[in-house]
């Protein structure tokens, strides 16, 4: 009976750690959409690609989906 209980846990520990990778992935991109960020493809696919360099890189597309690049019109330069 322990074995099975300690096969339960094992599962529900690997699961658990799945759904928070997948939701840190998800986050940037998330927040970058809601905010209408004008590169929300880029942060979206940034934050997917920092699960393949082990989050090292994560913290920096959580900033870019929170920092909004203000539009100038064309021929004109951001003071």
């Amino acid at each position: 009976m322990l074995d099975i209980f300690a096969w339960i846990v094992l599962i529900v520990m690997v699961l658990s750690t799945v759904a928070v990778v997948v939701f840190l992935a998800m986050l940037p991109g998330r927040i970058a959409k809601k905010r209408n960020h004008p590169w929300a493809a880029a942060v979206t696919v940034a934050g997917w690609v920092t699960l393949f360099i082990g989050f090292a890189l994560w913290p920096v597309v959580l900033i870019w989906a929170y920092v909004d690049v203000p539009h100038t019109p064309r021929g004109e330069t951001a003071r």
